[in-house]
């Protein structure tokens, strides 16, 4: 580009566009038509812009990042003849042929939630010890009340004992969408960022926790309050963790599942509506008994429906830099009603009773019909979700869409649906419509603490 004069009333202004080039080992700036192959080994897509007035001189530095993550939906991920678990996140094939001939031991670090551990403890020891893999394994209770900087730093102590290798040995984290978060940030803070593996073993955190970039633990009473968008290298989904999840827990992970076919996808509502029972009771396995061989087909893609809508949303807008996120339905009143509730509500059980209430403010601003709105909630008890609790006062939810303001760039965006599978955000929704919503809701919903509805929290 090179240089120009930019004239003003103030001052005179040279601005300088400069290339990065790599020579033998050093980096340089250079102007861009002295670019060609016999000067450069290497030209980055970043730049530097400089610019000087009579005021002083300022460097201007974009330097473009490229991420890459894989989420693979596998079976047997600790069948010892399976690699995914150690290998499967290298996508150089150089690479890959490089590790698979070195005598060199492959070294892992691997957190797991102490109550995963209880179950595969042993299955993983003898998948490690099969593979000849050194390792340490730390079981740790990764639960909401623990999600914490503490946990985090309890973490890496032990890995800095480890002596990890920050580019080639990933640390695992296996569990659910807690343990995933909490490891997370270890990972992005270790070294400045360590990669990372997520293996979910919970419905919710198969579908949501596992394939995003988010990381995070709350601090000051609040709901992952610190926390960084660093992406695990891959994400190993494998549903056959699902099987030993009680079944409260795979209710938990529908809530979420619901909130995409809502926001996004009609025909995977229907598949909830119309199957959510069965696959509560088969918990997304193969079952031979009761429903034979017809529950697989809805369960897979159940999972693959709301992991393809979930990164449709997610990889656009891996930082949030845009803040009108249909992913956010369900979560403008939740994290203050899960908080305050710890820990009698689960993190899906409380996404379920703001979107059941935003259901009817949305019925309220006549984006819902009267049957589309009974649908819907006859779906989320089908799912045996809570539709309501006596904790979610119309106080916390007019303080939650306050501090919504805050941290919203002064606008609620709040995601409403418009019909089944569709949906907007808005930020218009007057005061009036969230009480006479309210009220309604209260009225029709509280009766679900006795014995019209088939659940009671």
């Amino acid at each position: 580009m090179g240089k120009f004069c930019q004239n003003d009333e103030d001052s005179k202004e040279n601005k300088t566009e400069f290339s990065l080039v790599r020579v033998k080992g050093t980096w340089k700036c250079k102007l861009g038509k002295t670019i060609t192959k016999d000067t450069a080994d290497c030209v980055s897509a970043a730049k530097i812009y400089e610019s000087i007035t009579d005021k002083g001189t300022s460097w201007t530095v974009v330097s473009p990042i490229i991420l890459t993550y894989k989420v693979t939906e596998t079976w047997g991920l600790l069948d010892p003849g399976n690699d995914t678990l150690l290998l499967g996140h290298i996508t150089n094939v150089q690479q890959l042929e490089d590790i698979k001939k070195s005598k060199k031991p492959i070294k892992r670090f691997i957190v797991v939630d102490q109550e995963v551990y209880k179950i595969y403890g042993p299955k993983l020891t003898e998948y490690l010890e099969a593979n000849n893999v050194l390792h340490k394994i730390l079981a740790l209770p990764t639960t909401e009340e623990n999600k914490s900087m503490e946990m985090a730093l309890k973490i890496l102590y032990e890995v800095n004992n480890f002596s990890l290798d920050r580019r080639t040995e990933p640390i695992i984290a296996i569990g659910g969408g807690v343990c995933l978060d909490i490891v997370g940030l270890a990972a992005s803070l270790y070294r400045r960022r360590t990669p990372y593996i997520r293996v979910p073993t919970t419905l919710l955190s198969y579908i949501d926790a596992s394939i995003g970039a988010k990381t995070g633990v709350n601090f000051a009473n609040c709901k992952n309050k610190l926390g960084a968008y660093i992406p695990p290298a891959a994400a190993f989904l494998d549903l056959s963790f699902i099987q030993t999840v009680p079944r409260r827990h795979i209710s938990n992970g529908l809530a979420e599942m619901l909130k995409m076919a809502l926001m996004k996808h009609r025909g995977l509502f229907e598949l909830l509506e119309e199957h959510g029972y069965m696959l509560l009771d088969t918990k997304f396995q193969a079952d031979t008994s009761v429903y034979a061989h017809s529950n697989l087909k809805p369960a897979s893609q159940a999972t693959r429906i709301a992991i393809m809508t979930m990164l449709e949303e997610l990889a656009p807008n891996l930082w949030e830099d845009d803040l009108n996120r249909l992913v956010d339905f369900g979560h403008l009143i939740s994290p203050a009603l899960e908080m305050q509730v710890l820990p009698s509500l689960l993190h899906g059980e409380a996404v379920n009773i703001d979107m059941s209430y935003m259901v009817y403010v949305s019925q309220e601003s006549g984006l819902l019909t009267e049957d589309e709105k009974q649908r819907i909630i006859s779906c989320m008890l089908g799912l045996e979700l809570p539709v309501w609790h006596e904790a979610c006062t119309i106080e916390l939810i007019e303080k939650s869409l306050q501090d919504r303001l805050k941290h919203s760039g002064g606008l609620v965006r709040m995601p409403l649906p418009e019909g089944l599978g569709q949906a907007d955000i808005f930020n218009n929704t007057s005061h009036e419509i969230l009480h006479r919503a309210y009220k309604k809701w209260c009225d029709e919903l509280n009766a679900c603490s006795d014995s019209s509805c088939s659940i009671v929290y």
